[in-house]
């Protein structure tokens, strides 16, 4: 089983402090341009200038996390550790930590398929007025979701998939799929009480 190190950088700004993760990164290992996630809260009908306007960013980061099960943990861990810190609140972080861990598995396990040569890219961002975003990408295929049957209906309740997509949409305030399927945006609003 190979040895996960986990390494922290901090760069402080003038009202922002971001942390970047990078799990396992190997030498020369890249995301293409595409790959980037937009990790802003604002709004889609806002302009880049009335976000920036309106925004109360107070703690981001971007996490590159290698293509094995057991990455899940350790990352998981550490981001919860800081979104307790800097913006979830207690009553939140059990629904925030099991859709993260979903995600995040989803991403390794359907999505790249365990493959070591491809990574799974996490970006969390708190924001006072508009709450946590949660983004994770992997380099996989993609898929429809609305293809997936709820594992409520008769002719699935036996079926293995599809549980962790429901979980995700019960425990979050908004769940969006985007870039054919390859990237998860997750949304828990301040004071929410799902």
């Amino acid at each position: 089983m190979p040895t996960h190190t986990l390494k922290l950088l901090r760069r402080e700004e003038a009202a922002e402090s971001t942390m970047s993760f990078y799990f396992d990164k190997p030498a020369g290992f890249q995301f293409k341009p595409s790959q980037y996630l937009d990790c802003s809260l604002r709004d889609p009908a806002e302009t880049e200038t009335e976000a920036e306007a309106g925004s109360d960013l107070t703690w981001r980061v971007d996490v590159v996390v290698a293509s094995t099960i057991e990455a899940i943990s350790p990352v998981v861990d550490q981001l919860m550790h800081s979104l307790k810190t800097s913006c979830c609140p207690p009553e939140q972080e059990i629904a925030v930590e099991m859709a993260l861990r979903e995600a995040l598995a989803n991403a390794i396990v359907h999505g790249n398929h365990e493959d070591l040569h491809k990574k799974v890219r996490v970006c969390c961002a708190c924001d006072a007025k508009r709450g946590m975003l949660i983004v994770v990408k992997d380099q996989g295929e993609g898929f429809d979701p609305s293809k997936i049957p709820s594992p409520l209906a008769r002719q699935s309740i036996l079926s293995e998939h599809g549980r962790g997509i429901f979980l995700i949409n019960l425990l979050m305030d908004e769940v969006q799929f985007q870039k054919g399927g390859t990237e998860i945006r997750m949304r828990k609003y301040p004071h929410a009480t799902r």
